[in-house]
């Protein structure tokens, strides 16, 4: 007898080389200091890494967060804005996967985003 723990649709687990990052969403919280990120990759058979960095409109790196062989293909993520007094501004968000090495990432994604300013009135 034959147990199928999987359906041959597309949420079967992937080898290594297929793995990308298949959607990110990004959401600062009001207060602006903090940053509510989604990731999505394809369902893997091996457990990927993820390195996330956000970098504010100087190029500097504001937030970094690691994930190592995570077990899970929908993560959700509270990242802080660090060294920041006022942070409202532009900001951009990259969201490296890999194995073994960073150098280069097997996919890599970066996005844009906006803290609106937490001590203006509506």
């Amino acid at each position: 007898m034959d147990v199928q723990l999987f359906n041959n649709g597309d949420n079967s687990p992937k080898p290594r080389e297929e793995i990308k990052i298949e959607d990110v969403i990004i959401s600062p919280y009001p207060d602006g200091m903090r940053v509510h990120v989604q990731v999505k990759v394809t369902p893997f058979m091996e457990r990927p890494n993820l390195a996330m960095i956000i970098h504010n409109e100087d190029d500097n790196v504001v937030g970094e967060l690691s994930i190592i062989e995570t077990m899970h293909t929908n993560m959700e993520f509270t990242m802080h804005l660090r060294g920041v007094d006022n942070p409202a501004g532009a900001y951009s968000l990259t969201v490296e996967l890999f194995y073994e090495t960073r150098n280069p990432a097997q996919d890599k994604t970066i996005d844009g985003f906006v803290v609106a300013d937490p001590t203006a009135e509506e």
